[in-house]
């Protein structure tokens, strides 16, 4: 169906118009992080500064150990990240590719598990992560990750569901076992799926709030998320630095979902390109 020039030009204008509404808040942060104290407070409000400042952003980087916030942040991310994508798409291949007894009554309890919320776990799991030393550590927010995720197991399963027996049979023939079968067959050709797996976790995982501060004790091992929390508390009344740390921790999920677009739309779609 033609759509006709007068009708591009006005969808074009309603999709920028939309565009501008969700890209001002951003942008106001970003403009608001270059500004300084009394400019910020100004009414009417400017949006441009008169004077920007870049160095806002080391002078609130430079006042808490946002550093070591990072490092932590990565460590738990990548960790995670690796966790997820190792268990996740083996506990996937086994209930695409295997047929057991009980296969389905063990997908559907795993499905199951996705409606119980994560509030109550909570104080069942840090009772039990007590119990073994590991509070106040960042094993609490690494070592689950390696136990796999019910949504991931869902999302792979579902793609390597879609792909075609054949690779399979022609590999037996060539002699290889199941779990080279996974490895060198069907493992390169979920390259989407798992990317999308593991940009879904870093941003979850980046994000994290609630896990960090019940886990958490010691301001050495918080997360970016837990010391950014913390840094909102002491600058309460201070919106030029606040802004500059929530805008340099908003910038990499940014950058990362743009660079894996292309994969998250194929792994969302699935299925094998013919």
């Amino acid at each position: 169906m033609q759509i006709s020039k007068g009708k591009k030009i006005f969808l074009y204008i309603i999709l920028t118009i939309i565009a501008i509404y969700f890209l001002f808040p951003f942008v106001w942060m970003v403009l608001t992080a270059v500004k300084t104290e009394g400019e910020a407070f100004t009414y009417p409000p400017k949006i441009l500064p008169s004077v920007w400042n870049f160095s806002n952003f080391v002078e609130a980087w430079k006042s808490q150990p946002f550093t070591t916030y990072l490092l932590n942040t990565l460590t738990i991310t990548i960790l995670t990240t690796l966790g997820q994508v190792a268990s996740c798409s083996l506990v996937a291949y086994g209930f695409a590719r295997f047929n057991f007894k009980g296969k389905n009554i063990l997908f559907m309890l795993l499905l199951a598990t996705m409606m119980i919320p994560w509030d109550v776990t909570m104080i069942p799991l840090y009772m039990q992560f007590k119990s073994w030393g590991w509070i106040n550590t960042l094993k609490p927010l690494i070592v689950p990750s390696f136990f796999g995720s019910a949504y991931y197991i869902f999302l792979l399963r579902q793609f390597l569901m879609t792909l075609p027996k054949d690779f399979e049979e022609a590999a037996k023939i060539d002699g290889a076992n199941s779990f080279q079968i996974f490895s060198k067959v069907y493992f390169p050709m979920m390259k989407a799926p798992l990317i999308l797996v593991a940009v879904l976790n870093m941003l979850t995982v980046w994000n994290d709030y609630l896990g960090p501060l019940i886990f958490l004790q010691d301001r050495t091992k918080y997360t970016l998320a837990l010391g950014l929390a913390s840094f909102k508390g002491v600058n309460s009344l201070q919106i030029v630095p606040i802004m500059a740390i929530t805008c340099m921790m908003v910038i990499p999920p940014i950058v990362l979902f743009f660079m894996a677009q292309k994969y998250i739309v194929e792994g969302v779609s699935g299925g094998v390109k013919g």
